[in-house]
Parts: structure tokens; sequence; C-alpha cells
């Protein structure tokens, strides 16, 4: 069902296209345009150059994210593997050929 309000939107928007049509056709417009496109290949190149990096990134905070955590809680580390142990215990546990030996 339409409205008066939505009828007033699209006619608010159909205008709004045709007042930037008739802008981009200026000379103002198209630097403005360049200008844009411009814009969104530095984006672009930024973009592909995160993206690109990204993997080292990612290794270098996982190297410094365990060197502060091996500096500042030293006993983290044997807390963590005693703790995966146990978890691999509890969910393994010896078959009876190991407990016989």
């Amino acid at each position: 069902m339409v409205n008066a309000k939505h009828l007033a939107t699209f006619v608010l928007g159909a205008a709004a296209g045709v007042a930037l049509h008739k802008y981009l056709q200026t000379e103002e417009g198209e630097k403005a345009l360049e200008d844009l496109k411009s814009k969104a290949g530095q984006f672009k190149d930024e973009a592909e150059q995160a993206i690109d990096k990204a993997p080292e990134y990612f290794e270098k905070l996982k190297t410094e994210a365990a060197t502060a955590l091996k500096d500042n809680f030293p006993e983290a580390e044997a807390f963590l593997q005693d703790l995966f142990n146990k978890a691999k215990a509890a969910t393994n546990p010896p078959s009876t050929e190991e407990t016989k030996a």
C-alpha cells in the first residue's frame, strides 16, 4: 500500500538523483568525481596492504603476548601445561593393557 509518506520519499529521492546527475555534468562535479575515484583507489591500496601484513602482524602479536605472559606470569606456562595434560588424561583414559603393565 502506497501512502503519501512513501510517495514523498520517492519524489525527494528522484529529485536528489536528478540534481546529483546535473552537478556531475559540470566541471566542478567531474573534478569531485575524479577526486572520489582517486580516494577510493588509495583506500583500496591501503586495504590490500593491510591484508598482506595481517599474518605478520598476528604472528608478532602472538610472540609478544607469549613473551609478556612468560615475563609477568612465569608460572603460567607450567600451569597451562599441567591443565592441558590433565584434560588430555581425562578424555583419553589409559587402556587396559597399559594399566596391566
